[in-house]
């Protein structure tokens, strides 16, 4: 297959994604020959077909942009390097799409329909246009294990590719102070063609999304993690900050995408998400683990008697709170937020400041459900200790051979992000448990040696495979203890009657 051929199959493949219209494609042929430093096919060229009605391939989008820049990586157009590839292929896709505001035009009046249409259609543009990976997505690994919290969700990461040394290279060579955009979150990423250390954006798009009297934006992530995982971002490049606000603002975008949970990762090293620096929220359609928790009891506040209150059966420490009143479930929640963030208890290990640094924070996620707004509050505290010189309630030294990261949003509602060397280090224990030659990483040896110690003689691949899985289920249950602030139901009803003081 020739490479003009793979230029009119992409063309066609987008033409059935609905990116183009046929009344489009010349113009957006000679933009891609361009790109790719080609000329014109000859005339009568065979391969080079505008008039063909059905692409001549079974291959998705993403794979024909692989021929071709495969090709222009050969011809020497781009170099053999990571970022200039991802530049290539963004701005290739770029041809394809509209202006912002024809997109953002588009949603709005299919959200006059409904939410959900809106939402469907600029997640399968995303897709279309590749700014989602989805054929790196599907490299992920994915499972899901039974544990004593109901079903964990699994993911191993190998969707993010790895820098090559040219591109490693490039990033220390060119260290550069440029300011713009201030982060990978800021609106003005947006059609930005990248630069050494920040990623190419030519083909991303945002939708403005008022919250409270600000302009916010709804953009999908490129690696989703779960179905339609979105970012709500802020308009203003300013740190992450979890207040009454923040609830305000959760809750009103459920009014605005009921179909939607949104949360926020905490605002405090340690307990907070990767990036701290610009405020925003993850959204999504898809039901965690936690959404199915059930109440280990309830309890009640005594100046919010239209709120339902329960903690939940799960690792980490969950107030749930419901009601039919948006107002005074903001306002319990910040009663709830306020008396935590001073909250002190020696005897359950929670200090709230050390100095004038403050420990004491709130991951929140909020979603309508049976016509009732909900939101579980999810206690945090970031000390660290010599003990644990990661955090207290982070995942302790035992575990961090499976996860030593922040417990962020999404590790918190019961989905894990497990780190891409996984894949071949789990590959090591199950050959040692089937008693094969191995290679076994030092840091799973305390690990795999209790597991031949209680299973024994393990026989085939598929009875060492669902055993490491379920065992890797109860490993991250473990992660999720550790980060919990109180392990026991004592100290929770301790920190309740400080809430009705």
């Amino acid at each position: 297959m020739g490479i003009y051929t793979d230029l009119t199959n992409l063309m066609e493949k987008s033409i059935e994604a609905k990116l183009i219209v046929k009344r489009d494609r010349i113009y957006v042929w000679n933009r891609v020959l361009h790109l790719l430093g080609l000329d014109a096919a000859p005339l009568g060229d065979s391969e080079f077909d505008h008039k063909s009605e059905k692409p001549s391939t079974e291959l998705e989008i993403p794979d024909i942009l692989g021929r071709l820049i495969d090709d222009a990586v050969l011809r020497g157009t781009i170099g053999n390097v990571l970022e200039d590839k991802e530049a290539l292929t963004a701005n290739i896709m770029d041809c394809f799409l509209p202006q912002p505001s024809v997109i953002e035009g588009e949603f709005w009046q299919k959200y006059n329909q409904s939410p959900k249409e809106a939402t469907d259609y600029f997640y399968q543009l995303s897709q279309n246009s590749n700014y989602i990976q989805v054929s790196r997505i599907r490299k992920n690994i994915h499972f899901k294990v039974e544990t004593a919290y109901g079903v964990m969700d699994i993911t191993v990461n190998l969707s993010k590719p790895e820098k090559d040394p040219e591109q490693i290279r490039r990033e220390r060579q060119r260290k550069q102070d440029i300011g713009y955009p201030q982060c990978v979150l800021c609106k003005e990423n947006e059609g930005y063609d990248g630069r050494t250390g920040h990623p190419a954006r030519a083909n991303h798009r945002i939708i403005r999304v008022p919250l409270l009297g600000e302009d916010w934006f709804l953009q999908y992530s490129p690696y989703v993690y779960y179905n339609e995982h979105s970012i709500v971002l802020s308009e203003e490049h300013r740190p992450m900050k979890i207040s009454q606000t923040t609830f305000e603002r959760l809750l009103a975008f459920t009014d605005k995408f009921p179909h939607y949970f949104i949360g926020s990762n905490a605002d405090l090293p340690i307990v907070g998400g990767s990036i701290l620096s610009h405020d925003h929220y993850q959204a999504g359609r898809y039901e965690f683990p936690m959404t199915q928790a059930d109440d280990t009891f309830t309890f009640e506040l005594n100046h919010f008697r239209n709120v339902s209150f329960s903690v939940l059966k799960w690792p980490m420490t969950v107030i749930r709170l419901r009601s039919h009143s948006r107002d005074e479930i903001v306002r319990a929640a910040d009663h709830i937020r306020t008396t935590w963030k001073t909250y002190q208890d020696e005897e359950a290990d929670i200090r709230a400041f050390s100095g004038k640094t403050p420990h004491n924070t709130i991951t929140p996620i909020a979603r309508i459900r049976e016509e009732l707004y909900e939101l579980d509050l999810v206690l945090r505290n970031n000390r660290t200790s010599d003990k644990h010189p990661r955090g207290i309630f982070h995942p302790h030294e035992d575990v961090q051979h499976i996860k030593k990261e922040n417990i962020g949003l999404i590790e918190v509602m019961g989905l894990a992000v497990l780190p891409g060397r996984l894949k071949d280090e789990l590959e090591e224990i199950k050959q040692y448990l089937l008693g094969h030659k191995n290679d076994v990483p030092t840091l799973h040896n305390n690990w795999a040696d209790s597991l031949k110690d209680r299973y024994g003689d393990i026989r085939g691949d598929k009875e060492a495979e669902t055993t490491l899985k379920k065992e890797l289920g109860q490993k991250f249950a473990r992660v999720l203890e550790d980060a919990s602030v109180f392990k026991e139901r004592k100290e929770m009803e301790r920190f309740i009657e400080v809430l009705n003081l």
